[in-house]
């Protein structure tokens, strides 16, 4: 059971609360670039324990069931955390930039329990192409704004403004994540309609 993808997974889950706790200080500069080799690196461990898992034919129940909870719980850390610290905040809108990071949340316990609901009567929900984008600048974003928060001199001048590179990044990317987010949930929630009385 605990084969070598799923140590791999149970780690980057234990590894969550230590990731919280280095983004817990918004002015520790050395402790979010802590944080994000620490993002980085489970990143890599979330891509090895798939591919480890199919490589060697070790795909397990447990896999199946613990890599997308990981997956979701750290999501979910990092941008409760960030948020409490004031690090989706950005100009012209300002903490509305929270917005974006409340509808990846709500998408994803949507989407968690009708997978679920389907799950019980036999249905699959295979991910999306446009899913896997959204993905894709979700964890591009959240590991922007972390490395934002770790150079807080990488900055430059965009008309009258001074904007710090990365979290500009992470926030622009935040937003497109947040767009195909509703759109892949809306996807996912008619598949779902028609399967329910």
């Amino acid at each position: 059971m605990l084969s070598l993808p799923n140590i791999l997974t149970l780690s980057r889950i234990f590894a969550i609360p230590l990731l919280a706790w280095f983004l817990w200080w918004p002015d520790w500069a050395t402790g979010f670039l802590v944080a994000f080799g620490l993002y980085c690196l489970m990143g890599i461990t979330d891509y090895f324990d798939g591919y480890l898992a199919r490589a060697s034919g070790a795909v397990s129940k447990l896999g199946i069931f613990l890599d997308p909870i990981a997956d979701k719980i750290m999501v979910a850390a990092v941008i409760l955390v960030l948020a409490a610290q004031g690090v989706l905040r950005g100009p012209y809108v300002g903490d509305a930039h929270v917005i974006a990071g409340l509808i990846i949340l709500v998408r994803e316990i949507a989407v968690s329990g009708l997978r679920e609901f389907l799950g019980g009567l036999q249905v699959s929900m295979p991910v999306s192409r446009l899913a896997k984008w959204k993905t894709t600048f979700q964890l591009v974003a959240l590991g922007s704004l972390i490395l934002g928060q770790g150079l807080p001199d990488w900055t430059v001048m965009l008309g009258d403004l001074e904007a710090n590179v990365p979290h500009t990044v992470g926030l622009v990317t935040l937003w497109a994540a947040a767009v195909l987010t509703l759109i892949t949930g809306w996807d996912y929630l008619r598949v779902g309609l028609k399967h329910m009385d």
